[in-house]
């Protein structure tokens, strides 16, 4: 293990030898499969231990169904306030954290930074929340009567989270199902578990100060598909928040379908814009390379389908190409360096299978392939790829988690919308325009048929105060911002009759 992530690991006050699961403060060693954990920055052992079996995922579901029955009764504002406890442990040791993910996921410092910025904001807007879980008053056709809706807590929650956001997602997750009055099961990517033990431990900290807070609203369970099962198939959660690939997805919604759950899927992106003629050509370029390359590729929002105007495609094609032959690839923990590392061998293999599949399908692919000098050794490091190519190429349809970019001209906006609609994932999109009937249009319901749709800006970086989600393959969940609060709570409509007589809804009559 490196300094940096010893210094991190002491910094946050996590004890070794690690262990792979815990409820609320009471850490336990896995009795489950050995883990290990390898940087993708170069491929070092990080740690090494035994993840949880799934005897001790019922023991967490079991302690969160008990702490429910306590935490649901506390009044929201006080659960909003330990929230608020939580959101200053994330404060103070904001680098640490950043300095985890970094290292676990390969991202570079800025974005490491950006994420454990999200967990705190969405712990700010959790706080308030916990003022606004409000219902309806709504008019009865009876005499006499109110009727209302009410909001109430659903349960226990299971949060399986993927190695790309491996902080981020579960904050969006627990910080509104905490103020919601839901204990959360979190089963984080094994890919990652170092940043979710240091979640887990900032738990902990928060409850030294919270002694009325029922310990087991968190518990960690660290694991691989079986525990991702265990969870899903569990009928005290009556939700599963999943966020990963399709086929992962799938397997999850049918599990919980089989048992008539709830399903809150963040899947596949497949992510398209457009650039009319009308667009600023600087700020297009500018937006397609960050949506493009950050996070290395490897963000469910990335750029993956670049829709240009005949007109305009040559220039920026070639913008596009000087850009990405001088971005700085490497370290991402050194300053400067824009793109890090894939998360591992396999995804350089899916990405050089897909760029071959481009090519034999028609289009001329430009970049690609490793970066061996000026890096670390044992990492997994590529060149950005760009591929101009048809709408119709069935590789189109794919979402391949690697920094590839597809380029694909049009001639008018109404094919250029058709195509980036024909897709089956439905996450992200962007327009780049000057023109307002176009940005209407594509915001319009013959539009983009995505759950995120943005003018002027890229397909990537969305905050925290809207809804977060896509349609179609996507899976239709949406986490974080807005009315997404409600997916953790239960609705009960209430007819209250303050007088003295019994009228009967729809005028029946019934006389005894």
């Amino acid at each position: 293990m490196n300094n940096q992530v010893q210094t991190a690991l002491a910094n946050l006050g996590i004890r070794e030898p690690l262990v792979g699961c815990a409820v609320g403060n009471e850490w336990e060693p896995g009795r489950g499969d050995a883990l290990e954990v390898r940087s993708p920055i170069d491929g070092s052992l990080l740690a090494n231990f035994a993840m949880a079996s799934t005897d001790q995922v019922d023991a967490a579901v079991d302690a969160a169904s008990g702490a429910f029955r306590t935490w649901r009764s506390v009044p929201a504002p006080v659960r909003g306030e330990f929230v608020r406890q939580y959101g200053m442990q994330l404060r103070e040791h904001k680098e640490d954290l950043a300095t985890l993910v970094s290292w676990e996921a390969g991202k570079i410092t800025q974005e490491s930074l950006g994420e454990v910025q999200e967990m705190i904001d969405i712990c700010d807007f959790a706080v308030g929340l916990s003022r606004q879980l409000y219902g309806k008053t709504i008019a009865s056709e009876r005499p006499g009567h109110r009727l209302t809706e009410q909001w109430h807590p659903l349960g226990p929650i299971g949060v399986i989270s993927a190695f790309n956001f491996p902080v981020a997602v579960w904050a969006w997750n627990a910080a509104i199902a905490w103020v919601c009055g839901d204990p959360v099961v979190w089963k984080p990517s094994e890919k990652t578990p170092l940043t979710a033990i240091a979640c887990q431990t900032l738990f902990a900290k928060t409850l030294e100060d919270c002694p009325d807070v029922p310990p087991a609203i968190s518990s960690l369970v660290i694991g691989g598909a079986d525990v991702g099962q265990q969870l899903s198939a569990s009928p005290e959660l009556p939700l599963i928040s999943a966020t990963g690939s399709i086929p992962m997805g799938r397997a999850v919604a049918q599990t919980v379908a089989a048992r008539l759950g709830r399903s809150l899927l963040e899947l596949g992106g497949n992510n398209g814009m457009i650039v009319a003629p009308s667009a600023d050509l600087d700020l297009a370029v500018r937006a397609a390379t960050f949506a493009a390359v950050g996070t290395c590729g490897q963000r469910c929002t990335s750029l993956r389908r670049l829709f240009v105007h005949e007109s305009i495609a040559d220039r920026i094609r070639d913008s596009l190409l000087e850009v990405f032959a001088r971005l700085p690839i490497g370290d991402p923990t050194s300053a400067g360096t824009l793109i890090g590392p894939l998360i591992d061998e396999r995804a350089a293999q899916a990405m050089d299978k897909a760029l071959e599949s481009a090519s034999g399908q028609g289009g001329v692919v430009h970049g690609g392939g490793s970066v061996t000098e000026v890096v670390p050794a044992g990492g997994v490091y590529v060149r950005p790829a760009l591929v101009e190519i048809a709408a119709d190429a069935p590789i189109v349809q794919e979402e391949t988690f690697a920094p590839i970019l597809y380029l694909i001209r049009f001639d008018s906006l109404t094919d250029a919308i058709e195509a980036h609609n024909d897709v089956p994932q439905g996450l992200s999109s962007a327009i780049l325009t000057q023109d307002v009937r176009e940005a209407e249009l594509f915001c319009s319901p013959s539009g983009s048929d995505c759950g995120i749709v943005n003018v002027n800006i890229g397909t990537s970086g969305a905050e925290i105060g809207g809804a977060f989600g896509g349609e179609k393959e996507t899976g239709g969940g949406r986490e974080s911002g807005s009315d997404a609060w409600k997916a953790y709570m239960r609705r009960a409509t209430n007819t209250i009759n303050y007088s003295d007589e019994l009228p009967l809804a729809q005028g029946i009559q019934f006389d005894i």
